[in-house]
């Protein structure tokens, strides 16, 4: 499903701040509140909407060291095996299978360095990974929720 300009924008403005008003997106796209409503309801029965949520600084939950591990799986072990074994771990905020040598990058978030050495260790212990490669986030410079694309 693409999205038109219109909709696209109105999803653009819903991911920078989803707590916005149907009047506010309205008024910066050139709709009445009621329009934005329907197409918001409209593009949540098709999918391209999928929920709405709040995004929390993982420092504030005393989260404050993040780094990201490349597993090596065993052979034959499906995205589902992998999504599945790393679901259970509530350090985990993102994982995906991709291209290149590793199965998968699997970003972390963890208290300090001792708590992602324990993690790294439980993630290796997995039944499906053969070895892991990690890596340590020093500052982060760029993130984008949502739209995947500058405003």
């Amino acid at each position: 499903m693409r999205l038109n300009e219109l909709d696209e924008r109105i999803v653009r403005a819903l991911a920078e701040d989803a707590r916005r008003s149907y009047a506010d997106i309205g008024a910066e796209v050139g709709l009445s509140a009621p329009a934005v409503k329907r197409r918001v309801d409209r593009l949540r029965e098709q999918g391209a909407i999928t929920g709405f949520t709040v995004r929390v600084d993982p420092a504030v939950l005393g989260w404050e060291t993040e780094g990201f591990v490349e597993m090596y799986c065993r052979h034959k072990t499906s995205p589902e095996d992998i999504r599945r074994g790393l679901a259970r771990y509530p350090e985990v905020a993102s994982a995906s299978t991709v291209t290149g040598d590793a199965d998968a990058v699997v970003q972390v978030f963890a208290s300090d360095m001792r708590h992602f050495e324990r993690v790294l260790e439980r993630i290796a212990g997995e039944p499906f990974v053969e070895r892991t490669r990690s890596v340590l986030v020093l500052s982060p410079l760029l993130r984008r929720y949502g739209s995947g694309s500058p405003a």
